[in-house]
């Protein structure tokens, strides 16, 4: 090992020549203070740096040599061992650093209460302070290194490299349930795009990249139904999801929660569960709201017409599997139907369901031509980046959260903050 002495008149004089010939990445191996500056002299401040010598190449020996290719992969493997080693150390140094700024901070204030004048003293604290930004810049450095030892003895060489600075960031975004390739997308586009200088800061990337994924969720906001206008939301998906607790809960906010309170009537189809029809009119006998029940598509135009004088018209769907195409066309028939107002289609899923099948909902009941996204049961998953990447992936805009099973507290307008907030949550 060998060793190179820097000297200077102050610390910060000392960690620029440091910095200039070894970067971020110099080993220190001690630094003190030589001799103390007074207000006739300058100081003498002393850095040891660990410069690292190449090693000789070693003879062939055919009896214990290895092929290249054995030596390459021992050359690739770094045990976890070494890594949490290489850490510690790193943590010893930066113990070191602190312990010795204190001692000169407190050498500094002695002495400035005798031989010092005030200009001595600010030099002194404005080296301390120096000091102690090189220390931060270590010690995040080591945080850093903490949370990329997760994937380095697994990581694809071939595929996407994570810099230490983004492995936080990227380790919680992959652990919420988001789509590996749609993770690596955008954190490739934020390696390109994300200014240098903001790559410094642990919380200045945290928060460009919450900023990003905000920006990758359209939202449909809830506006004032202009006056004489009428609006009738269909409600699909499949079974259990929670598409008729909904309802209610939106009967009861458009009715007696807004600013404006609306005249809300309440339709269901799903004539398949009785249980579903018995709710939906308790829900409507309590809020004293019109409902009908229709069977045939053939009827649903009557039933419609009964309930005109309603501002806004919820329906109720049957639930089922996305691959029962029969149910899926029948709910397709009810919306062939001419009507005197555009009906918009909002597809209900559970945030429970993963990527993969929420992917699968969509494309299957997409033939009803969606135009917006209700996500339920939020409260029932810690995980919610599969919600993320299905948004990503279909483009479509987000209504209304559902978080839990109370009529109507528990349900609320959808937006970017609360989805990656909830998904990020993991970042203090």
């Amino acid at each position: 090992m060998a060793l190179k002495t820097f000297t200077g008149e102050t610390m910060k004089d000392v960690m620029a020549q440091v910095k200039a010939e070894f970067g971020d990445d110099a080993l220190i191996v001690s630094n003190k203070v030589i001799k103390q500056g007074t207000l006739t002299s300058p100081g003498l401040y002393e850095v040891v740096v660990q410069v690292d010598q190449p090693q000789p190449t070693p003879k062939a020996n055919p009896r214990t040599s290895s092929s290249p290719k054995s030596q390459q992969t021992k050359h690739q493997e770094k045990s976890e061992d070494d890594i949490v080693l290489d850490i510690s150390n790193l943590a010893r140094k930066i113990n070191s650093i602190s312990n010795n700024s204190f001692d000169t901070y407190q050498k500094s204030t002695s002495s400035s209460s005798t031989t010092s004048t005030s200009s001595g003293f600010n030099s002194s604290i404005v080296d301390i302070k120096e000091l102690q930004k090189e220390i931060q810049e270590v010690a995040n450095t080591v945080k850093l290194l903490q949370h990329s030892i997760w994937d380095m003895n697994n990581c694809d060489r071939d595929k996407l490299v994570i810099p230490p600075e983004f492995s936080e960031i990227y380790a919680i975004s992959k652990n919420s349930g988001m789509s590996k390739a749609h993770l690596d997308e955008i954190m490739m586009l934020t390696l390109k795009h994300m200014p240098i200088k903001m790559r410094k800061s642990p919380v200045t990337i945290r928060r460009y990249f919450n900023t990003l994924l905000r920006r990758l969720i359209p939202i449909r906001h809830e506006k004032e139904l202009p006056s004489s206008t009428k609006k009738i939301m269909m409600f699909v998906g499949p079974t259990g999801v929670g598409k008729t607790t909904t309802i209610a809960k939106l009967a009861a906010r458009y009715a007696y929660q807004m600013q404006r309170k609306y005249k809300v009537g309440i339709m269901t189809l799903d004539t398949y569960r009785i249980g579903a029809v018995e709710q939906l009119m308790r829900y409507a006998q309590m809020m004293k709201l019109s409902i009908e029940t229709v069977v045939d598509p053939s009827d649903f135009v009557e039933a419609l017409n009964r309930l005109r004088h309603n501002d806004i018209i919820l329906i109720d769907t049957v639930g089922s599997s996305q691959h029962d195409k029969e149910k899926v066309d029948k709910i397709n028939s009810f919306l062939s139907i001419d009507t005197f107002a555009t009906i918009d289609v909002n597809l209900v899923m559970s945030a429970t369901t993963k990527y993969e099948d929420l992917k699968d909902i969509y494309e299957k009941f997409s033939i009803l031509n969606i135009d917006t996204l209700v996500i339920t049961k939020l409260d029932e998953t810690t995980k919610i980046g599969n919600v993320f990447s299905l948004i990503y992936d279909v483009k479509k805009p987000l209504n209304y959260f559902s978080i839990g099973q109370e009529v109507p507290d528990d349900l609320m307008v959808a937006s970017q903050e609360y989805l990656i907030d909830t998904m990020l949550k993991d970042i203090k």
